[in-house]
């Protein structure tokens, strides 16, 4: 098992073959990303967000979504857009493995928090972030723009 960076630090795709076998899990958290995966990703990478997977030999069995932001409330912390692993994979250290690699990445950035939000319905995920030493500091809320 290792972590392959689908993107370099300016977002640019470094690794299009990985990016193509990650789309079948990323679907797994995402079922309702665009047919052209690819051309969508290629947007989400553009604002800025990077991705890593985790393979072993030609499979991929998890991926994260993250990327850089500022904010009041933080100042700089890497935020993670989607963690994901395979659904035959969970508690095998996929995860763990991806939680480990974005830490390197915030603190190599200058970070000082690794943040993400998680649907409330997701109760083992949560299981999974309390014990990567994460906490829930506040709620997120949202009000739809275009009902």
């Amino acid at each position: 098992m290792k972590v392959v960076e689908i993107t370099d630090a300016k977002g640019q795709i470094v690794e299009a073959e990985w990016l193509k076998r990650a789309e079948m899990v990323h679907r797994q958290l995402r079922p309702t990303l665009p047919a052209d995966y690819a051309a969508r990703m290629q947007v989400i990478f553009a604002g800025g967000a990077g991705m890593a997977v985790v393979v072993d030999g030609d499979t991929v069995l998890g991926a994260a979504v993250f990327r850089v932001i500022e904010n009041t409330f933080h100042g700089r912390e890497l935020y993670c857009d989607d963690l994901i692993t395979d659904e035959t994979r969970r508690s095998t250290g996929v995860g763990h493995a991806l939680i480990q690699h974005m830490e390197r990445l915030a603190r190599g950035r200058g970070c000082q928090w690794l943040t993400l939000d998680s649907g409330t319905q997701r109760q083992q995920a949560h299981k999974f972030y309390f014990r990567e030493g994460m906490t829930i500091p506040s709620f997120h809320f949202t009000k739809p723009l275009n009902p």
